[in-house]
């Protein structure tokens, strides 16, 4: 699992991953096997404007969330925008138990999601 973790001046964490690319190119869509991968977001509100603990903190807690699950091959925390990217192999439930996961250690992070107008 690759996990990026950057403001927009630097990289805190990197793994094979060059600042300023954009996530599009980044993260993968198809796993070592070539089964593809789904994916997910979460705004953390303000996350960039609190203090640097209050930072580290939010993103070790992902960190662990995330090394817990199998699933999760790339993870790209985005301070510049306040957003998690998770991509994972495909399960049923396997986003909701992340999201729950992450929002027990980060209460402030909501699932990014569209609307499906019901009508």
């Amino acid at each position: 699992m690759k996990i990026r973790i950057y403001t927009s001046a630097a990289l805190t964490s990197v793994a094979n991953a060059v600042p300023g690319l954009p996530l599009w190119q980044l993260a993968p869509t198809r796993d070592t096997a070539g089964a593809r991968l789904t994916d997910f977001m979460m705004l953390i509100p303000r996350l960039r404007s609190r203090p640097s603990v209050e930072i580290e903190r939010a993103s070790h807690d992902i960190q662990a969330v995330l090394a817990l699950h199998q699933d999760v091959v790339f993870a790209d925390l985005n301070l510049k925008l306040n957003l998690l990217w998770v991509s994972l192999r495909p399960r049923p439930g396997a986003i909701s138990e992340l999201v729950a996961a992450i929002r027990l250690r980060v209460p402030e992070a909501v699932l990014v999601g569209h609307y499906a107008d019901p009508r």
